[in-house]
């Protein structure tokens, strides 16, 4: 039995089984204080029995060197309260179990590796759309990691014609991907979400444009032969494929690829977190970090 959490900035999904397809028990808690959130993880672990590993995608920022004193902390993180919360040895101490701790995002992209929409391939990123904007990617099966952990969310774009005067809802670098993408971006300029705004409403052709140009930014810097799409702004109806469009019309042919054909939705669905948190309990019950 191993257990696997996905901890977001709103929730904190738990699961234990013997992996992604064999879930014996799953649930899932709010993300309050960390005091609270993890004494509420490690009393409903401790309900279910024993487990060998326990696998954590968090999210971040947090500190993934293995020779870190902070390993497995997270760090300086805008989520209030929880700056410099050792996650990773909390569980692992009061649940008694080795530990494998990676990002949220990345922990999705290995889900997607070895079970859904990225299996067999050598390169693939997994990007997430909604709250906030992030994405993992994974090399010949492992993620990428260097002085942290990629932010892909916070590369810069060109500003769409039709989006000149809105300043950026991030707090730290303003119009960057996140500040003019994410859901509360979105929000900040247009009052809704982009799937509560007409179809014919220029933010569609705006969020899209946006889009695009990071999966052009992506092909051009990792030639990934899948990247795959989540959260909860790509549920809008029609973005998906207004993405792919744009980014083959951006890319042209110039990488070998049509950049139509390698952008996909997650092939877990919801699913590919928890899938990733699975993979990592078992890699840590054989040493790995």
């Amino acid at each position: 039995m191993f257990g696997a959490v996905e901890a977001g900035g709103t929730k904190f999904v738990l699961a234990v089984g013997h992996g992604h397809d064999a879930i014996v028990a799953q649930t899932q808690i709010p993300t309050t204080t960390p005091a609270e959130t993890l004494a509420r993880a490690i009393g409903w672990f401790q309900q279910q029995g024993a487990v060998a590993a326990l696998g954590i995608a968090s999210f971040g920022p947090v500190d993934l060197d293995p020779a870190s004193p902070s390993w497995g902390h997270v760090t300086d993180t805008p989520k209030a309260g929880w700056s410099q919360t050792n996650v990773a040895a909390r569980l692992g101490d009061a649940i008694g179990c080795p530990v494998g701790f990676d990002t949220d995002v990345n922990g999705a992209a290995i889900g997607e590796y070895l079970h859904g929409a990225a299996r067999g391939c050598d390169v693939a990123i997994y990007v997430t759309v909604g709250t906030g904007i992030g994405g993992g990617a994974v090399i010949g099966g492992h993620t990428v990691k260097g002085v942290r952990h990629p932010e892909m969310g916070h590369v810069m774009l060109q500003r769409h014609p039709q989006d000149r005067d809105f300043a950026g809802a991030c707090p730290v670098h303003g119009d960057c991907l996140e500040g003019l993408a994410s859901g509360p971006a979105i929000k900040a300029r247009w009052g809704a979400s982009l799937s509560e705004l007409p179809a014919d409403h220029v933010a569609h052709d705006v969020i899209a444009d946006y889009l695009a140009q990071f999966c052009q930014t992506l092909i051009a810097l990792y030639s990934p032969q899948r990247i795959i799409m989540g959260g909860g702004v790509m549920q809008t109806s029609g973005l998906l494929d207004r993405v792919r469009d744009k980014a083959s019309a951006r890319a042209g042919r110039y990488f070998g690829v049509d950049a139509s054909t390698i952008i996909m939705p997650p092939g877990l669905g919801t699913g590919a977190g928890i899938a990733g948190a699975f993979a990592l309990a078992g890699r840590a019950l054989h040493g790995e970090r």
